[in-house]
């Protein structure tokens, strides 16, 4: 039985050692930061964040859950976090903050 699990919306299954993506075989190990998101289509910004949300005022890390809400989150710059829909809807409020 082989291992399975996703990555940004991609199927990764652990095949000779190593994690590899379902659908090319390629490793993620060294072909993770040319894949775009496998739920929005969109490649991560030039400073690694997620391309749906860009960079969002106040945080320190987020993560849009790729099309699983309950793995959405946002971290705060003072360290708390809030998970899933709670972080769905702050992310939407942030998005459209403007500075």
């Amino acid at each position: 039985m082989t291992a399975k699990s996703h990555w940004r919306g991609h199927e990764i299954e652990f095949v000779d050692d190593q994690w590899v993506f379902s659908d090319t075989g390629e490793p993620t190990s060294t072909t993770y930061d040319t894949r775009d998101c496998g739920y929005c289509h969109l490649q991560t910004t030039p400073e690694g964040h997620d391309g749906c949300l860009g960079t969002l005022p106040g945080l320190m890390n987020a993560c849009c859950g790729h099309g699983v809400n309950k793995e959405a989150y946002v971290q705060f710059i003072d360290s708390t976090c809030v998970r899933g829909e709670d972080a769905i809807a702050i992310m939407n409020i942030l998005k459209n903050y403007k500075t």
